[in-house]
């Protein structure tokens, strides 16, 4: 609870799943979504990459994305990061401020997890049936939108280190474009 909150004042809400039943369901809902994405353009299967660390990679974050999928209902808990009111139809520098602050609530909570021993993924293909999923926990879908699901274990890897990424010259612009 110690991140940035937009407007100091903007605070994100947590559920946690971790009832047998509730993760079951919302992992039938995630493997749906992900059935379909992956039939769609830009999907993680369509990603290439002119750096060929980045590209050679692509084969086991898409078999570590499968795998969720398919096993998702056997992670011992599933946190749902929400905010309230929904921002649906807000202006754009309206929705940044609840987005800016559940995101960074999120983001500290999945650091302290993995400083813990834990390991955590970014998730959002439950969205695609987020009406669906807030029936199933119970979530006032008119009043709190979701934002993510973060599922949340241990790891079954010993050898766990930082996730290859490219060069962030790449990726940073001084002073324009």
């Amino acid at each position: 609870m110690q991140a940035p909150l937009g407007s100091n004042a903007l605070y994100p809400h947590f559920v946690v799943v971790t009832d047998l039943v509730k993760r079951t369901a919302l992992a039938e809902f995630y493997k749906r979504a992900w059935d379909a994405y992956l039939s769609t353009p830009g999907s993680i299967t369509s990603f290439h990459f002119e750096d060929s660390i980045h590209e050679a990679h692509m084969p086991r974050v898409i078999d570590s994305a499968a795998y969720l999928a398919e096993h998702l209902a056997e992670v011992p808990a599933l946190v749902i990061p929400c905010i309230t009111p929904r921002v649906d139809g807000l202006p754009l520098w309206a929705q940044a401020g609840f987005w800016g602050s559940v995101l960074p609530a999120s983001w500290s909570f999945m650091l302290a997890a993995r400083a813990r021993g834990l390991a955590s993924a970014w998730t959002t293909l439950h969205l695609a049936f987020e009406e669906e999923v807030a029936a199933v926990m119970d979530i006032n879908h008119a009043e709190v939108m979701q934002a993510a699901m973060i599922p949340v274990a241990y790891s079954r890897r010993e050898d766990f280190k930082p996730a290859y990424r490219e060069p962030i010259q790449k990726f940073t612009h001084w002073d324009s474009w």
